[in-house]
Parts: structure tokens; sequence; C-alpha cells
């Protein structure tokens, strides 16, 4: 039997440090990782004042103690309880109780905890994709408009990332957000991460973000027949193709654009060899961002192109990347992007040392070589599951990388590895704390 986590709501002026809060504001209307946490300095009470609510939700279980006792003067703002219970907990095991109750309860707890975090991942994953979706429908009609929302987008993830603790990397459900806006989303956020990984400063990831997420508007202005690029296409056609680059030009200057996220947008195909269009720009004459972007666009294609039967695992990408790419890819900001998703990123089917089949959910960008693995358990309803984290789990490591296809029928069945991959991230210390 499950025991609730009462919430209870609190004015503002009686926060202090040890409660654990809930902000239900949006995730991007805060500049906190979480919705939810507890207050750990003064800064963290200031912030959630300014937000300009008058009352939170506070969990007096999931506080510290010595902020469960409300000061005298402000013990009255806590006494209505939240109609709304966000999530529920195993009770503490009874010290008493056999190893095997404690086992099971501490299983029921890491399991909890497991599925708030990827319905929380989802949750801010299709906030930020509804509003990368809005964004790209106003840039025909309002592109000034379009401009500030990106920008606004952009900053907002940049506050979640532009955080002191490492930051995992996790894959989602396909319907975890909006198709339409999933490629952008996919190459915004993993472009982000690397700038992150290579120290950008404010200005430099704003421009990295608004041009990796607007990369392909001018795509806005061409046939949808000839939006992605095909093997049977004429000349011709391949010409019409390429011209979403330069319209992607024009939009840009219509939205007012900063010249960094233009340039993005400009040379997100261009080649460090120079055998990219429209320009045949070699590396010394693209910016960072853009030599960014243009390896993470053409990772995403080869994971999620528009014919699914020509889509490649995470791992072949990477593969073919690393073995074809060197020449077309800046080659440091390649190694960067091998080592923050690891040789196995999340998405990847993967056999186990000891045999078993798995499928990676996510990495620590700082400490991808072993990432956390949903493994096919026999006699465990797959819902049941616990993700293995292999950093922790000494003597098991990745045999090998495995297409879907290949997968024995019960462990295909089991893992139901996901036509596209979707990306986003979390604070690593919210997956760790489930190991």
């Amino acid at each position: 039997m499950k025991a609730a986590t009462h919430t209870h709501v609190i004015d503002v002026q009686a926060l202090r440090v040890g409660m654990f809060v809930h902000l239900d504001v949006g995730w991007m209307s805060h500049p906190f990782p979480l919705s939810s946490f507890r207050i750990t300095t003064p800064a963290q009470v200031a912030t959630i004042r300014s937000l300009g609510l008058t009352q939170v939700r506070w969990s007096p279980q999931q506080s510290d103690p010595e902020a469960l006792a409300p000061e005298p003067e402000k013990a009255a703002a806590d006494v209505v309880e939240a109609a709304a219970n966000e999530s529920t907990i195993e009770p503490a095991a009874d010290l008493d109780g056999s190893p095997s109750d404690r086992a099971a309860a501490e299983r029921g707890r890491r399991l909890q905890a497991q599925r708030e975090a990827q319905q929380r991942c989802e949750r801010q994953y299709g906030e930020a994709s509804r509003a990368c979706r809005q964004t790209l429908e106003l840039v025909a009609g309002k592109p000034r408009e379009a401009k500030a929302q990106a920008e606004a987008l952009t900053r907002a993830l940049v506050d979640k990332m532009l955080v002191e603790q490492e930051l995992c990397i996790r894959m989602l459900a396909e319907n975890a957000g909006d198709k339409a806006s999933m490629h952008a989303m996919n190459v915004g956020i993993v472009s982000l991460l690397m700038g992150r990984c290579f120290g950008f400063g404010a200005e430099d990831m704003l421009d990295l973000g608004v041009g990796a997420m607007m990369h392909d508007i001018g795509k806005l202005d061409l046939p949808p027949r000839m939006r992605h690029r095909e093997d049977n296409f004429s000349p011709s056609e391949v010409r019409v193709y390429e011209e979403h680059v330069e319209l992607g030009l024009v939009q840009a200057r219509r939205m007012g654009l900063s010249a960094g996220a233009t340039a993005v947008i400009g040379q997100h195909h261009e080649h460090a060899d120079g055998s990219g269009f429209p320009g045949q720009l070699n590396t010394d004459r693209m910016t960072m961002p853009a030599r960014i972007v243009a390896l993470v666009n053409r990772y995403d294609s080869l994971c999620n192109p528009r014919l699914m039967a020509k889509a490649m695992t995470p791992h072949e990408s990477l593969s073919l990347l690393f073995a074809q790419g060197r020449s077309k890819f800046d080659t440091s900001i390649l190694g960067a992007f091998i080592k923050m998703m690891g040789v196995y990123p999340p998405g990847s089917a993967v056999q186990l040392t000891d045999d078993r089949y798995g499928l990676v959910v996510a990495v620590n960008s700082s400490r991808p070589l072993k990432p956390s693995v949903l493994v096919h358990e026999a006699g465990i309803a797959r819902e049941d599951a616990l993700v293995l984290d292999l950093e922790t789990t000494p003597g098991l490591g990745i045999r090998r990388s495995i297409r879907p296809q290949q997968l024995p029928p019960t462990a295909l069945e089991y893992l139901a590895p996901g036509a596209r991959v979707a990306y986003f991230f979390e604070p690593a210390a919210a997956l760790e704390e489930n190991a």
C-alpha cells in the first residue's frame, strides 16, 4: 500500500531553506532545473518570491527536519492541504522486516522515482516542443514575434542547462512532444548541450540555440515534397531543395535575428572541406556555432530520416560520422560530440557482457562510457523493470550494439525501441537518485 505524499500551500514569505517545494507555473516559467526541489540557499527563496507567486505547494515529508516546524508568526499560512497530490512514494521499510521485505520496499521506491523522472522529462519536453512549434508557426506572418519567442525559448533552456551539476541526456518516448518540431528540438537541445561543453557564454548560447532551432525555416517556403532531399532527385530538384538555405536567410532578416544566429542558418549545410552548400565554405570560414549545428543536424537526420526504412541506430549514426565525417566536420567538435553522447548514445539497442539485451535510455554527458540501460528481464513486466546504471554495476558492460531487427522477438517486444529518437536533458543527480 502506497502512502501519499501530501502537499500543503504556504505563503511565499514563509518559505525557508530546507523546504521541498513544487512550482506549479510551468517548467519554462522559472529558472530552476526542476519544478519540484528542496530549497538549499536563501538565494533560491528570493528567486521564488520574485516569480510573482503568492503561495506555493510544499511537501513536509520530503523537507529537511529543521524546516518542518513553522515560524510562529507564519504558522497560519501553512494550513490548507493542496487538492492535488503530485506523486506517491513507498512507505519506509520496516527496520524489523525481513531482508526480502526491505529489498522489495527499496525496489518500489526506486521504481516510483524512475517513473516520476521519466514523466517529468516528458512534460518538460512537451512544454518546450509546443513553444518551438508555435514559434515556427509565427515565422511567416509575425516574424518579429517569432524572433521574440525563439529567444525566450532558448533563454529558458539555457537557464536550465547552466547549472553546476552534471547533466544527463535522456531518450524520450516518441509521443512525448510535437512531431512537427521534433527535428528542430533535437538539433536545438543537443547543440546547446555542445555549447555548454565548450563553455559558451550567454550571447553565443543564444545565437547557437536560436540558429539551431530555426535552421530549417527556409523549408517553410518550399513545396512539402521538396523539403527533404531524396536519392532520386533530379539536378533541378536538388537545386530547389538547396534553396532552403537562402530562403532561410531571407526569413532570418525578416525576423531580425542576430548575425550569429543568421550565420548558423546560412552555414548549417557547409562542410569543413568546402564540399557543402551554398557557399562551399571550409572550417576557417564557418562560425563555431554553425560548425556544431552542421554536425548535430547530420546526426539527427541519420537517426530520424523522413523514410524510416533508412533510419540508422544512434550508435550506427555516430560510427558513420566518425568513419566518413572527419573530413566534413570540425574534428574537435566531432570528438567532443562523441565524448558527450557516448559510444552508445541513448536509443541504442545493445547486448551486455552477460548476454542480456537492453536499450540505452540515458547517459551522463560528463561520464558517458557507462550509460543507463533498460534490460530485458524475463519474468518482470516492462513497466516494472528498473533501469540499470552500468557505472554503478561492477563487472557489467556493453559487448556490442545491435539493430532492433536483430533482437530476439521477445526482447524486441519487451524493449520496444521507438522508430524515432528524441532527446532531452535533466540534472544527472535526478537519475542517480534511482540507482
